[in-house]
């Protein structure tokens, strides 16, 4: 038996890949399954089945193009309907790969379709429960991502509760709890780092299972529970009625522009210019008015919250060979109107003597000297309001990226605003927001909050 967690931090999201005696499971899978064909063509063994916990709303699986590819069965739990060909399992209906068994189990709470994937092993044992969003490690599911139900989140939070009483809690202590996501993953609200552990310990740590009644429950899980991304309805639905051929989408998007092309296309189609370098490298210098969301932060679910239009093409500012990878994450949530990118990256718009932008910076010893004193300046707090209430400077104002849409209009634009979030990368997704909005006049505070707080401790302690 083998079984492998295949964690994607960007996403903070786990596939599972599952093995005996030649054959395989793959468990919610990601889109791009070129990693998971070589796995199989590496270990030759079939894939027999695509088991999927439920329709995913913060990525576009992978299960149809992998169907595909392998001629394996996609599966879903009792309740879901698909506009694709798909088993639709029973519950405790039991599925068998090599020596192993796997039961379904219908979990209906994070949305009705929800379903766990009970592991037993070549003894029959019970060995490891697949979660999904059921059960997190340290959390549970949000009980507020139902594509198109009458039932609310109250209902659906009572459901779960039900869900983990009489399925989950009742399995024996030493079972491995494997979720498909850990922390920093919007589908809940409490996750821990650690991606797996013992159903014991989560007894003993996870609040929503220590919860003394259902009311206790509900009351918790719904509490402080922030509005769902907006691109998590468009994501449920291309899982649950299908998606283009992700080939298909990384195809279209690569093509390569010189500096001339690149700028004739983005006027004859009104582009998304999307830059994706380093926040520090896109602070020296971009494109006019093109974004900048770093490829090494959390990429794609930033794009997801942050490109509301799915239908505006965009073309790419990227490092040197990372055009496809942009494309492919990109595609993970399910924005796939990439039309083509800038050869060799930002250098050759340089080159070119194109027009190009910047953004004012302020190192985090200045700002702390100079700027906080002076209660007549304006700063803006992007982080989430989470992270403010634990910690802030004093009349700041909080203003998360997250809702930015909504409060660009009340800025000034000729006042100058210093912005910062906890570590830089946040920040400067803002201010390149910003200045494509013509608020010009915006000065990052370098290192963020925490840079500037290890300022102000120092001038504490002396």
């Amino acid at each position: 038996m083998k079984v492998e967690q295949l964690y994607t931090g960007c996403l903070a999201e786990a596939a599972y890949y599952i093995e005996s005696e030649g054959e395989a499971i793959i468990i919610d899978p990601l889109r791009d399954i070129q990693p998971y064909i070589q796995k199989l063509e590496r270990n030759k063994v079939k894939l027999k089945f695509i088991l999927e916990t439920h329709f995913h709303a913060d990525f576009v699986s992978g299960h149809i193009d992998l169907a595909e590819a392998t001629g394996a069965e996609i599966v879903y739990g009792p309740k879901a309907v698909t506009s694709f060909k798909s088993h639709i399992a029973q519950d405790h209906e039991k599925l068998r790969i090599g020596k192993l068994t796997i039961e379904v189990l219908h979990t209906p709470g994070h949305t009705p379709e929800s379903s766990c994937y009970l592991l037993y092993d070549e003894s029959g044992n019970k060995h490891a429960i697949f979660t999904g969003d059921t059960l997190f490690i340290g959390d549970v599911g949000r009980p507020d991502l139902a594509i198109k139900s009458d039932l609310t989140k109250e209902d659906l939070a009572g459901m779960l509760y039900d869900s983990l009483e009489t399925k989950i809690k009742t399995l024996p202590d030493s079972i491995l709890i494997y979720p498909a996501h850990g922390a920093g993953s919007a589908c809940g609200k409490n996750m821990s780092k650690d991606t797996f552990d013992t159903l014991g310990n989560q007894k003993q740590n996870n609040y929503a299972l220590k919860a003394k009644d259902k009311a206790t429950f509900i009351k918790e899980v719904l509490e402080d529970l922030l509005p769902a991304p907006s691109y998590f309805s468009v994501n449920a639905l291309m899982n649950k009625e299908g998606y283009r051929n992700t080939a298909e989408v990384i195809k279209q998007g690569s093509i390569a522009l010189d500096a001339d092309g690149f700028e004739k296309l983005q006027e004859q189609t009104h582009a998304l210019l999307l830059d994706t370098r380093d926040p520090a490298a896109f602070k020296e210098g971009f494109i006019p008015g093109s974004i900048n969301i770093g490829l090494n932060g959390q990429f794609a679910p930033w794009a997801g919250v942050l490109i509301t239009d799915t239908t505006q093409p965009i073309l790419l500012i990227t490092d040197t060979d990372k055009e496809k990878e942009t494309i492919i994450r990109l595609a993970r949530v399910g924005i796939d109107n990439v039309i083509g990118y800038l050869k060799n990256g930002y250098q050759t718009w340089k080159a070119a003597n194109k027009p190009e932008d910047m953004i004012r910076t302020i190192s985090a010893k200045d700002f702390a000297d100079h700027v906080l004193s002076n209660a007549a300046l304006n700063i803006l707090d992007v982080r989430k309001p989470g992270e403010y209430e634990t910690g802030h400077f004093n009349e700041v104002k909080n203003v998360p990226l997250d809702y930015i849409n909504e409060w660009t209009s009340s800025l000034d634009k000729n006042k100058t605003y210093y912005v910062h979030c906890a570590g830089g990368y946040r920040s400067v997704i803002t201010e390149s927001i910003l200045k494509s909005r013509n608020i010009n006049n915006v000065i990052d505070v370098a290192g963020g909050y925490g840079a500037v707080k290890k300022e102000l401790d120092a001038k504490d302690s002396q």
